[in-house]
């Protein structure tokens, strides 16, 4: 291996070999802990060492890194304190996880570290918000992410590189070929013959680089990443290395032809360049014996308080209080200054007054700039705001939320607008898996607005009218908002933007034109977790949300001598159990009325809530009522059947009689 020594000083040069040294040794012990069963799970970065190692200490402290799970070199170099990073993996509560999530599923804002998810994929996305923060700054900082050429097949790495390419965001995506992801070699991963070669794909700039040349490395990535804070772009770095070790420990090496792993132990990247510090006279024996002692003596030590630590206890409020961020509700009294506006203009003023109330609030979606949105709630916004706060998105659903995440991680806020509903099942993954869980993993909260246009009711089919909240009711860490009126809409919406947690904002279509109220003119909010009881009656509840409060207005209409209870629940997580038990508990009689198809609903969620606590004051089952449980249809007849606005009016009349 050929080593350039020019223009790096000698102390330079031995900080390179002791930062590699450290993760090495770390990894050997480890690997002894593992057989002993003192650590539950490891996966290997030997070999890897000078990628991890050279590309943080090109960075600077305050830069962003998302390393995976090879990277212990990143942790070492950024000073994390041992202790903690073994507690990590023991799952003790000095961790960075409370104990909640093991390796190096976790960040740390304090060493601005971005920890990976096992999907891989959404790091590079989160990597892109994160730059987008700093451009909009106007900071001149890099992110650097990290990835194996694994990952490269999913999609969510070329929704990232799309996205940085289009908006010039300074991200290096660091890419470790190691040669097998898994047991699947490169020539089964992609076709084309290096991972630089994608580059061109997107208009971006890549080079290749020895991942095992530790000065190759620092040298190559501290003159690109100095280039990139003068001119923000995204750069795509392949870095060929060998990982000597199986996926994780269980999965052995087998695969893999002795031959080759002969040969890259050769190119060890510790051993290749402490050779080469002895043959300059940089280093010797009793040097390296030395500083070998120095790593040992801190990894025992270490290893001692962390051993020391009891083990983590569990309390059940503890962990709930934890899935989301404290939000302390800010009232804002209504002012008297009303207009009577549409639901679709009640949305549109939130957002605009939002953007006002918050100058760090990102809008992102597909044609939301010029256009103004496929349903207008943007138009105008260009004038007032710009292009860099109201931005038009590629097709790239789960970059976008994923961009959204790294916005939060750098302390902005942003509401994403799905096109439709629908769309969001592309972008599913970092929803549920990222923006829902980050809080309650490692205490980073996901500032985020979902924008989910829904519903159906106007003869869009199967791809444009899905209501599909109890995708994400089911999920602990979101919350769900669905108005059924423009008061609340507005109201709700501004909640949502104020509230630091996910909102997963649900604002039927159907109603957008058709619905109109008097709304004030003026900024205002309205409180999460608060069902409005639309009206007052004795002889049965009527619970509902969205569209269908207003089909059941309809029917109740033509029923004027049923006295009923009818419940607008307004928010679906957190829910306001406490005014359906009140009322079930009144007139011992309850249908919940939703859009959604029925089973699995939120409707059978909130059935089991009251057969729980109001078993002993009902006089009827409850019944649900809910759409066909086939996929929407188009046709206006068939539609109409599937919708279970005309079931609403038997199903009542029947519990009535019960």
């Amino acid at each position: 291996m050929d080593f350039n020594f020019e223009n790096i000083d000698n102390q330079l040069l031995l900080q390179l070999y002791k930062n590699m040294l450290k993760p090495r040794m770390i990894e050997e012990k480890m690997l002894i802990l593992l057989r002993q069963g003192k650590v539950s799970k490891w996966f290997s970065g030997i070999g890897q060492e000078a990628i991890s190692v050279g590309i943080t200490m090109a960075m600077q402290s305050y830069e962003y890194i998302l390393p995976m799970h090879r990277n212990l070199g990143v942790f070492t170099v950024r000073g994390i304190p041992l202790y903690r990073l073994f507690a990590q993996w023991q799952g003790k509560a000095s961790g960075f996880t409370k104990g909640r999530d093991r390796s190096f599923h976790f960040g740390t804002q304090q060493y601005k570290i971005v920890g990976m998810i096992s999907h891989l994929g959404p790091q590079m996305g989160v990597a892109d918000g994160i730059a987008l923060a700093a451009k909009l700054k106007n900071k001149k900082e890099v992110v650097a992410v990290f990835s194996g050429e694994g990952g490269t097949s999913e999609g969510d790495f070329h929704e990232a590189l799309n996205v940085a390419s289009v908006w010039r965001l300074p991200v290096l995506f660091c890419i470790e070929n190691n040669g097998y992801g898994l047991s699947t070699p490169t020539a089964e991963q992609y076709q084309c013959r290096d991972i630089a070669d994608r580059g061109v794909g997107y208009g971006m700039e890549s080079h290749i680089i020895d991942g095992n040349n530790i000065l190759e490395v620092y040298t190559k990535v501290n003159d690109i990443a100095h280039s990139v804070r003068q001119n923000p772009r995204p750069v795509l770095l392949e870095f060929k290395t060998f990982r000597m070790r199986g996926h994780e420990e269980a999965s052995g090496t087998k695969y893999v032809p002795k031959e080759l792993l002969e040969l890259w132990q050769k190119k060890d990247p510790i051993h290749c360049f402490s050779e080469a510090l002895k043959e300059q006279g940089i280093l010797n024996k009793s040097l390296e014996m030395q500083f070998k002692e120095v790593v040992s003596n801190e990894i025992e030590e270490h290893l001692k308080v962390a051993f020391e630590e009891s083990e983590i206890e569990s309390n059940e409020t503890y962990e709930l209080n934890d899935v989301f961020q404290m939000f302390d509700y800010e009232r804002i009294i209504i002012d008297k200054k009303i207009k009577n506006i549409r639901f679709v203009d009640a949305i549109s003023s939130a957002l605009y007054q939002s953007m006002q109330k918050h100058d760090h609030l990102i809008l992102m979606g597909q044609d939301i700039a010029d256009y103004g949105g496929v349903f207008k709630v943007t138009e105008g916004f260009i004038k007032d705001f710009g292009y860099e706060r109201v931005r038009n998105t590629p097709i790239c659903e789960s970059a976008i939320v994923e961009t959204a995440m790294g916005l939060s991680i750098a302390g902005m806020k942003s509401v994403v607008e799905m096109q439709f509903a629908d769309f969001v099942s592309s972008g599913f993954n970092p929803v549920v898996n990222y923006l829902a869980k980050s809080h309650y993993r490692w205490g980073q909260n996901a500032d985020v607005v979902i924008r989910m246009p829904c519903g159906g009711g106007v003869g869009a089919g199967p791809f444009h009218s899905q209501t599909n909240e109890a995708w994400f009711t089911k999920t602990p860490g979101l919350k769900v908002v669905y108005p059924a009126f423009p008061f609340d809409a507005k109201g709700l919406l501004n909640t949502a933007i104020n509230d630091p947690n996910p909102v997963m904002f649900f604002e039927h279509k159907g109603l957008y034109r058709t619905v109109s109220q008097d709304v004030p003119e003026d900024y205002y909010t309205i409180p999460f977790g608060k069902a409005m009881l639309l009206r007052q009656g004795n002889d049965v509840t009527v619970v509902s949300y969205g569209a269908a409060v207003h089909w059941a207005v309809e029917v109740l209409d033509d029923l004027q001598n049923i006295s009923v209870d009818l419940i607008d629940l307004r928010t679906l997580q957190p829910l306001d159990t406490q005014t359906v038990f009140n009322s079930a508990k009144k007139t011992g009689k309850v249908i919940i009325f939703q859009e959604d198809s029925l089973f699995g609903g939120v409707a059978s969620d909130i059935s089991a809530l009251i057969m729980e606590h109001c078993f002993e004051y009902l006089d009827a089952p409850v019944k649900r009522v809910a759409s066909l449980d086939t996929p929407i249809p188009f046709s206006n007849p068939l539609e109409e059947n599937y919708l279970p606005k005309k079931r609403f009016k038997k199903i009542l009349i029947d519990v009535l009689n019960y």
